[in-house]
C-alpha cells in the first residue's frame, strides 16, 4: 500500500478499516445510479420495472448489480411476493430514508447549478485547447 493511500486509509489495521469502510459508504450513496434509487425507494415500496422508467438511462443489468449492492449495505430490503409472476419490491430501510433529505439536496442542488458547471466546463476547455466533449 502506498504512502498516500495509506494516509487515506488510516495508519493502523483499526483505522484502515474505518476509513476504508466510510469511503466505500460514500462511493456507493454518491454512486452514478444510487441516489435515485434511494429517493424512489424512500417513498415507499416500489417495483423493478418502475425503478427502470424512474432512473433514467440505467440498463436492466446496473439496476439489478446496484440494487444488489444496495441490498447487501443494509440500504433496501427487497420483498418478493409468492405470486405469479413474482412481484418484487424494494423498500429503503431506516439508513437509507436518514438519508433522504441529503440526497434530495443534493440533486437539488445539482439540477440548480448544471447550467453554470457547463459553461465552467466549456471556458476551462476553451482556456486549455481541449476539445468540446
Amino acid at each position: 500500500m502506498g504512502e498516500q493511500e495509506a494516509n487515506r486509509c488510516g495508519s493502523g489495521p483499526a483505522e484502515q478499516a474505518n476509513a476504508c469502510t466510510v469511503r466505500e459508504a460514500l462511493d456507493r450513496v454518491g454512486g452514478k445510479w444510487a441516489i435515485g434509487i434511494l429517493i424512489a425507494a424512500s417513498a415507499g415500496p416500489v417495483r423493478f420495472t418502475e425503478l427502470e422508467r424512474r432512473v433514467e438511462g440505467i440498463s436492466r443489468r446496473m439496476l439489478t448489480l446496484t440494487l444488489r449492492n444496495l441490498e447487501r449495505d443494509g440500504l433496501l430490503n427487497r420483498h418478493v411476493h409468492p405470486c405469479v409472476p413474482p412481484k418484487v419490491e424494494y423498500t429503503a430501510t431506516p439508513m437509507a430514508r436518514e438519508l433522504h433529505d441529503s440526497l434530495v439536496a443534493l440533486t437539488s442542488w445539482a439540477e440548480r447549478h448544471r447550467e453554470a458547471i457547463s459553461a465552467a466546463r466549456a471556458a476551462y476547455d476553451r482556456r486549455h485547447g481541449h476539445p468540446p466533449a
